[in-house]
């Protein structure tokens, strides 16, 4: 029987700002104009935590049944481990593409119909990430993915629901908490590497290289903090509140600088995934305060 405990670790909780975040800043975004709505602010959070976890089972289904899961450093890999059978994370995957299924049909209800579309394709991407005939994420798409979906659609897509429009604010947020969720994937991959080339799974880190790949990671932290510089103005200083997230992001991308690989890459995905969070946080309150 698989435990409660080794369920939560396979939804690899540390992932999780890449959802939060986003929605907080289309709802600061939304704030600042006057139409933020608490209840739909709630089920865009529900949907895009639903996501998260749901790609992340179905992650960790594709590879374990391809088994490029088999050894592996970081969080559990649910079937890789035999903790989980394959059926019953595919499962899991499914019900949590349910639950953002249902919550995104009730915005879509109340806000635009497009959103029916932009969900399906949400989760399309979601699965088709590492499962299908030919999953984008060992072809080395798997950012472009995460820029787009956890990026723009997930803040535009929050403010549009709340406030019916899109502000400049928010495509500069949208564009931060993108990029800064790619560096996530990005040093996920740097870590995994040398077991992704043996397995013959071309990420970006793949094809890239070692070197390429960390200059990538470095520019995908520090970039956000200069769209954020970007927005303060007169009666907006409450924008640079994400500044002060900033020496999470020089932590990690110091260790990256200076050549951490394997296991001491752990570590740098829990400061990105941090830095990521507070970034959206303290973003989405900079964007209400300016109001």
């Amino acid at each position: 029987m698989t435990t409660a405990r080794e369920w939560v670790a396979g939804a690899r909780p540390k992932t999780l700002p890449a959802a939060v975040a986003p929605v907080a800043v289309g709802t600061g975004a939304a704030y600042e104009v006057g139409g933020a709505v608490a209840w739909k602010a709630l089920l865009c959070l529900v949907v895009a935590l639903a996501l998260q976890v749901g790609v992340n089972y179905a992650n960790d289904y594709s590879d374990g049944v391809r088994g490029t899961d088999a050894d592996r450093v970081g969080p559990l890999r649910l079937v890789g481990s035999g903790a989980a059978s394959a059926p019953a994370v595919r499962r899991a995957a499914f019900a949590a593409f349910g639950v953002a299924a249902v919550a995104g049909l009730v915005l879509a209800a109340t806000s635009t119909w497009w959103f029916l579309a932009i969900g399906a394709a949400a989760i399309a991407a979601a699965w088709l990430y590492t499962g299908g005939p030919r999953p984008y994420g060992y072809a080395g798409l798997g950012e472009v993915f995460v820029f787009v979906f956890f990026g723009l659609v997930a803040v535009l897509g929050t403010m549009w629901a709340q406030a019916g429009e899109v502000t400049l604010s928010a495509i500069a947020g949208a564009v931060g908490c993108g990029l800064l969720a790619v560096a996530v994937l990005v040093a996920n991959n740097l870590r995994d590497l040398p077991r992704d080339a043996k397995a013959g799974k071309r990420t970006l880190a793949v094809r890239l290289g070692d070197r390429h790949t960390r200059t990538l990671y470095v520019t995908c932290v520090f970039v956000p903090y200069a769209l954020a510089a970007l927005l303060v103005g007169p009666g907006r200083v409450g924008v640079a509140l994400p500044l002060l997230s900033l020496p999470l992001a020089m932590i990690a991308a110091d260790r990256v600088r200076k050549g951490a690989a394997g296991p001491a890459l752990v570590p740098v995905l829990a400061k990105t995934g941090q830095a990521l969070l507070a970034y959206g946080l303290l973003l989405g309150l900079g964007l209400a305060l300016a109001a």
